[in-house]
C-alpha cells in the first residue's frame, strides 16, 4: 500500500479543489470503470474464437511428436476444446470479478484515479488474481468438462505413451488454461481501461468523465 499513498493523496486532492464527494465520485468513478471495463473484456472473450490458447512451450514436444508421427489431429481437437473451455469460463467468471470491484475500499479506489493508463487494473489484479484464481479455477474446470478438454487430453497422452520417444515431458494443462485466460482477461480489462481513460464520458460515463476528465 505505500507505493499507492502518493496517488491516494493526489486523489483527494483533486477532488477537494474540482468540488467533489471523494467518496462517492472518484471511488464511483473508479469501480464504475473497472464494471464497464470487465463487461466489455468479458462479451468480447466470451465469442468463439476470441482465445487463441496453444499448448505450452513444454508440451510442444509431445505435439511435435503426434503430428510427426501423423496425430496431430489429437492436438488440434484439445486445442480446441482448451479454448471453447477458456471462452465459456470467461462469460460465467465475470459476476465473480465484479464482485471483488465491489468490495473495494475507497482508499483503494482513490489511489488509482491518477495512475497510467491501465493503473485500476494493475492494481485490482494484484489485489484479487490469488482469490480470484481460488474462484476462477472450478469455473474453468466445469467448462472444460463441457467442451470435452478431459477426454481428449486422456485420448492425446494415451496415443503418445506409446510412441518410441524418450524423456517424455509432464505437462499440468490445465493450470496452463488458466493462466493464459487470466492473464488474456486481466490484460483486455487494462485495453478497455485505457480507452476509457482517454475518452471518458464517450466511452464510460458523465461520473467517469468528470473524475478522470479533470486536470
Amino acid at each position: 500500500m505505500e507505493a499507492v499513498s502518493p496517488w491516494i493523496d493526489v486523489g483527494n486532492q483533486i477532488a477537494k479543489n474540482a468540488g467533489y464527494d471523494t467518496d462517492s465520485k472518484m471511488a464511483g468513478a473508479i469501480r464504475e470503470t473497472l464494471n464497464v471495463s470487465t463487461d466489455r473484456a468479458a462479451t468480447g472473450l466470451s465469442q468463439v474464437g476470441a482465445f487463441r490458447l496453444q499448448l505450452p512451450a513444454a508440451a510442444r514436444p509431445v505435439a511435435d511428436s503426434l503430428r510427426q508421427f501423423g496425430f496431430g489431429s489429437y492436438v488440434d481437437q484439445l486445442e480446441t476444446a482448451m479454448n471453447r473451455g477458456a471462452e465459456q469460463a470467461v462469460a460465467e467468471a465475470a459476476p465473480v470479478f465484479k464482485q471483488a470491484i465491489a468490495s473495494m475500499s475507497v482508499r483503494d479506489a482513490l489511489g488509482i484515479v491518477r495512475g497510467g493508463d491501465t493503473a485500476a487494473t494493475d492494481y485490482f489484479r494484484g489485489q484479487t488474481e490469488s482469490a480470484l484464481r481460488m474462484r476462477y479455477q472450478p469455473i474453468v474446470e466445469a467448462n472444460l468438462r463441457k467442451t470435452g478438454f478431459y477426454d481428449q487430453y486422456k485420448s492425446m497422452l494415451a496415443v503418445y505413451e506409446k510412441l518410441p520417444i524418450a524423456n517424455k515431458p509432464s505437462v499440468d494443462l490445465e493450470r496452463h488454461v488458466i493462466d493464459s485466460s487470466m492473464t488474456t482477461l486481466f490484460g483486455r480489462i487494462g485495453e478497455e481501461e485505457t480507452l476509457i481513460r482517454r475518452d471518458p464520458v464517450a466511452r464510460g460515463s458523465v461520473l467517469i468523465g468528470q473524475v478522470f476528465g479533470e486536470g
